[in-house]
C-alpha cells in the first residue's frame, strides 16, 4: 500500500516525475531504481563527465541490452516456431534485433522523443534511438531481473510492433532471396518449368528447374508451379551457400546491424 502511495507521489510530484511518466506509459513499470533508467537516455555523444574524467553514458547499459534482448527473441522465436531449423530461427532472430529494426522499435514506442544526444551525423547517430531502446532494456534487466524483461518486451514491444507472419512468409521467400541475390550479384537466372509425369488435371504436379548462368542449380517439385519454384530456389540456395555464397545473408541485408 505504502509502495502505490509513494509511486503515485513519485508521479504526479516528485523531481523526477517526467521519467517516472514516460517509463509508465511507454513501458507500462514503476521502477525500483529510477537512475538506471536515466543513465540509460544518455547517449555518448552528450555524456557527462567525472571529476577524474570517466563518461556517464549509456554504452555499458546498452551492451548488456544488446545481450537481453538477443536472449529473449531467441527464446521467443523458439517457442513460436516449434518446427522451424536453426537456420530459420537465426536469420529471423536478426531481422529482429538489428540496430535497423531496433531504431524503428524505439521510434514506433517514443522512445525517440526522451533521448539526450549532441547533433551529428554517422552511423552511432543514425541509430541513436535503437542504442537507447538496448540500454532501456539493460536498465530494466537491473531493475526487475530477466523474467519481467521478457514479459515486457515480448508482450509490451514484440507481439504489438513486429509482424512475425510477415517476417517468417519472408524468410521463406527463396525465390525472391535468389532473384535479389543474382541481381546483386549479376547473375543470370532462368526458371526452367514444366509440368511432371504424373501430372494430371485432378492432380497437378510440378518440377522446376532453377539454372545460375545458364548452370542446373536447384531442382524443385510441387502441386503448383510457385510452390515447385520455391522448392528449386530452395535447394540452389543451399548448393550456392555450401560452395561459400552468403545468398540468404546478403538477400536479408547482411548481419552487420544495418
Amino acid at each position: 500500500m505504502f509502495g502505490t502511495i509513494q509511486s503515485y507521489f513519485r508521479l504526479r510530484y516528485g523531481r523526477d516525475k517526467a521519467y517516472y511518466r514516460m517509463l509508465k506509459t511507454i513501458f507500462g513499470l514503476r521502477p525500483n531504481n529510477i537512475e538506471l533508467y536515466k543513465l540509460a537516455l544518455i547517449h555518448r555523444s552528450a555524456s557527462l563527465f567525472l571529476d577524474d574524467g570517466a563518461p556517464i553514458n549509456n554504452e555499458r547499459l546498452e551492451f548488456l541490452g544488446d545481450a537481453v534482448i538477443e536472449s529473449i527473441v531467441s527464446d521467443f522465436l523458439f517457442i513460436e516456431f516449434p518446427e522451424a531449423d536453426e537456420g530459420f530461427l537465426s536469420r529471423l532472430r536478426s531481422r529482429i534485433v538489428r540496430r535497423s529494426s531496433l531504431n524503428r522499435l524505439a521510434i514506433e514506442i517514443g522512445l525517440d522523443r526522451y533521448v539526450i544526444a549532441q547533433g551529428g551525423n554517422g552511423f552511432a547517430q543514425k541509430h541513436l534511438y535503437g542504442d537507447t531502446l538496448e540500454a532501456m532494456m539493460g536498465a530494466v534487466y537491473l531493475d526487475k531481473g530477466y523474467d519481467f524483461s521478457n514479459r515486457l518486451f515480448i508482450n509490451g514491444i514484440l507481439r504489438k510492433y513486429v509482424d512475425l507472419d510477415d517476417m517468417s512468409e519472408q524468410e521463406t521467400d527463396f525465390k525472391s532471396r535468389l532473384i535479389e541475390w543474382s541481381q546483386k550479384n549479376r547473375k543470370r537466372l532462368q526458371f526452367d518449368s514444366a509440368p511432371s509425369a504424373s501430372y494430371t488435371a485432378k492432380s497437378p504436379h510440378f518440377r522446376t528447374t532453377v539454372l545460375v548462368d545458364g548452370r542446373p542449380s536447384g531442382d524443385g517439385e510441387g502441386d503448383s508451379k510457385k510452390e515447385s519454384e520455391q522448392r528449386a530456389c530452395q535447394e540452389a540456395i543451399r548448393r550456392l551457400e555450401r560452395l561459400g555464397e552468403s545468398v540468404l545473408s546478403e538477400a536479408a541485408g547482411g548481419s552487420d546491424g544495418e
